[in-house]
């Protein structure tokens, strides 16, 4: 009881800085965020503030988590990838949306957090895979959906590649020294896209690491 009055405190400072649809507030209510942050920031859980992990890694804000589910635009959507799960939070948030989400970490450690708080916390329709993400997942491509949690300079041809016909894609991508989130669109094979606003994300980095 005490954690959903956190949770909606925090959902409606978020609504307040940026007006959520009805289906992302639910999904944020769904997820308690205090299960995906390190013991020693459990006071922090509930505030609007992005939090470190180990591997020098970092959970995103909630406020950024939102917005970037928002973006994905998912009504009536099956299936989500996500490149960088980290936490497990934002593919949390996604498995309250859609049928199934497939998430992809490069580091194994948070990996293997992540993959034990889904367990405990019951999400089945999240389907991870240790691997460097900006190759995708070729054996359940096309998604209809794309996201990347860590920033980039540019979005990999291959991701494009298992994008679904009239797919979304959204990435923080790196330009003129600013991260700005984007969304890419696919239309009869094009790819079109927009920038959204700016945001502040890990870099996306080559190759696997098992520590």
């Amino acid at each position: 009881m005490v954690a959903q009055m956190h949770l909606k405190k925090m959902v409606e400072a978020m609504d307040s800085e940026f007006p959520l649809t009805e289906a992302v507030q639910r999904a944020l209510l769904s997820v308690d965020r205090q299960a995906f942050v390190p013991t020693g920031f459990a006071h922090m859980a509930y505030k609007l503030d992005a939090l470190p992990m180990h591997s020098d890694q970092w959970i995103s804000s909630p406020l950024t988590v939102a917005k970037m589910t928002q973006h994905l635009e998912l009504g009536g959507v099956d299936s989500v990838l996500e490149v960088g799960c980290g936490s497990g939070y934002q593919a949390a948030i996604l498995a309250q949306m859609v049928r199934r989400v497939f998430t992809i970490e490069r580091i194994e450690p948070l990996l293997r957090e992540a993959r034990e708080r889904f367990r405990r916390l019951g999400m089945d329709n999240i389907i991870t895979r240790y691997d460097d993400g900006q190759r995708g997942w070729k054996e359940y491509a096309p998604f209809e959906r794309i996201i990347f949690s860590a920033t980039a300079d540019r979005v990999p041809q291959v991701l494009f590649d298992q994008l679904a016909e009239g797919g979304i894609l959204v990435a923080p991508i790196n330009q003129d020294g600013l991260q700005i989130i984007t969304r890419y669109y696919k239309r009869k094979g094009h790819i079109t896209s927009e920038a959204i606003e700016p945001c502040l994300f890990v870099p996306v980095l080559d190759g696997t690491r098992h520590t």
